[in-house]
């Protein structure tokens, strides 16, 4: 356990942030400087274990020494060229993540985030099949644009922003229903779109039978199979992609966040057959495949296979989810994951625990859904620090009390309003 310093010392870099943001992201009152492995520093020297990993970005760990030094080295030489003009470092790059891919996805567009992936793959789904319809997961998560949004789930996401959202062509089944999915899927569907394993719908691993049911059902409607794997890949849940659990092969993949170790990047794998039938400038991107990014990809998809992350992803997480399943709580109803992707889901609202983990225990924890902890920890984690997250989350699970302290709140604004 981490202490709590008494005082916190003024921020000039908390208040520059909170003048000049733009306001969409709720901020933590803590200002993070530096970060190693499963470890980040705030500016007052306060350390944390982080099981956030920048949404499940940092899966080797922060600021790895390989990475680290390929953006060093690459940044002396080159650090932007548009994929029209070729570049050593990309095409290494390429043959690389090929490498790791699942036989038959061999052809790759590039580009910075997995939204950006996302939007991409709609677009190769239509030209793919000369379809337009879309079917989509409820609880799923897809991205932020509005093309990405249409394939989101969750209202609140979609709702600011009206009739902009077109998810006219979008069907959505519960997550894991093969009835619903067989009656969505006809011949106007371009693309079935599902995650492995549902990150912000609240951690739920799919099934065997329905991710091979999907298979079997798209490629009798002449439909592509896309799993989004923005978050469940590069050995997150124990495999290099969560979709090898399942023994199938999909015609294409979204991809992300820990692709680079940290550098902003995205792509959309393929077969052949997929991207053969884009048109020559149907899509593009002017950062996507910068050397920087290349260079930083390279490095950290082969410290991924030197260092066995997949397997310490699955050892590690079996460990993690056998202790959490062994606190002795009321409030938990259920652990579930996959390698080093874990949901606690309680009886009551996560957010206050997740808040008291920060504060009074030095450990950085999601929300997915209202209910649920999400531990998104570095691969990198050491057991004796999966120790420290599980008895951190043991205290805080018998000190907070939710109710109490919103009966205090409204107490206390009451009073405030009484004193007007």
């Amino acid at each position: 356990m981490t202490a709590t310093p008494e005082s916190k010392p003024h921020s000039k870099w908390l208040d520059a942030e909170l003048k000049y943001d733009s306001g969409v992201y709720n901020k933590h009152e803590v200002v993070m400087v530096r970060g190693l492995g499963a470890t980040v520093w705030d500016e007052n020297g306060r350390s944390y274990i982080d099981c956030v990993a920048g949404y499940g970005v940092a899966n080797i760990g922060h600021s790895h020494p390989d990475v680290v030094k390929a953006i060093q080295e690459q940044a002396g030489k080159l650090m932007i060229m548009p994929q029209s003009v070729p570049n050593d470092k990309r095409a290494e790059f390429l043959q690389e993540l090929v490498g790791v891919l699942p036989q038959g996805l061999e052809r790759v567009f590039l580009c910075n985030s997995g939204t950006e992936a996302m939007e991409a793959a709609k677009k190769f789904a239509i030209t793919g099949t000369g379809r337009q319809r879309f079917v989509s997961m409820k609880r799923g998560f897809s991205g932020r644009s509005l093309g990405a949004l249409a394939l989101t789930w969750e209202p609140k996401y979609r709702e600011p922003f009206g009739d902009a959202v077109d998810n006219k062509n979008v069907d959505f089944v519960t997550y894991g229903n093969i009835e619903e999915l067989r009656a969505a899927v006809t011949d106007q569907t371009a693309a079935v779109i599902l995650e492995p394993v549902q990150g912000e719908g609240g951690v739920r691993p799919g099934t065997m039978e329905f991710i091979q049911e999907a298979r079997r059902i798209t490629k009798e409607k002449g439909a592509l199979l896309i799993m989004d794997e923005i978050q469940t890949g590069f050995c997150r849940t124990g495999k290099m992609f969560a979709t090898e659990h399942f023994g199938v092969t999909p015609d294409g993949m979204t991809l992300a966040k820990a692709m680079a170790g940290g550098v902003p990047i995205g792509a959309f794998v393929m077969t052949a057959e997929v991207a053969d039938r884009m048109p020559a400038g149907g899509h593009g991107t002017t950062f996507g495949g910068n050397p920087l990014s290349m260079a930083a990809g390279i490095a950290a998809i082969r410290a991924m296979k030197r260092e066995g992350m997949a397997e310490q992803a699955r050892e590690k997480g079996a460990y993690f989810m056998e202790r959490l399943r062994a606190i002795d709580s009321s409030k938990i109803r259920e652990v579930r994951g996959m390698g080093l992707m874990i949901g606690v889901e309680l009886k009551e609202k996560s957010a206050p625990y997740i808040t008291a983990l920060e504060h009074d225990e030095g450990v950085l924890a999601l929300q997915a859904t209202p209910l649920v902890v999400r531990f998104l920890p570095p691969i990198t984690i050491t057991k004796e620090q999966i120790d420290s997250v599980v008895d951190a989350f043991t205290r805080v699970l018998g000190s907070v009390n939710p109710r109490a302290e919103r009966q205090a709140e409204l107490a206390a604004q009451a009073e405030e309003k009484q004193s007007e």
